[in-house]
């Protein structure tokens, strides 16, 4: 199987677009680490030492302490996929942590990117 390019790639080179991506529409860096901690339970002092070390994006998610149980309600189109529907399991992932950095880029309240 092809691996992907992006699985290689450090979060670090994505992170600041990310950061920049929901600042520009008005929302926080600290609300983007709640929707990082929500999906794969990485605390805030974690997820600037996978930063500082260039962690790429197959291991962070590898050595995620937990991904959220309510991944399967995130649903929609990122990319142009339904994540539901993507079948690499690592890939996926990367596409939901896209889609809820969208969604707090939308404007959408973060108890609902939380699917609580």
């Amino acid at each position: 199987m092809k691996k992907e390019k992006i699985f290689e790639m450090p979060l670090a080179s994505v992170y600041p677009h990310y950061v920049k991506k929901v600042e520009s529409k008005g929302r926080t860096q600290q609300e983007l680490e709640t929707i990082i901690y929500w999906l794969t339970g990485y605390e805030v002092v974690a997820l600037q030492k996978l930063l500082d070390n260039k962690t790429r994006f197959e291991d962070f998610f590898e050595l995620a302490p937990l991904l959220n149980p309510n991944v399967s309600k995130i649903t929609g189109v990122i990319c142009g996929y339904r994540v539901e529907e993507i079948e690499d399991p690592l890939m996926q992932k990367i596409r939901y942590l896209d889609k809820l950095v969208d969604e707090l880029a939308k404007g959408k309240a973060l108890e609902k990117i939380l699917r609580k």
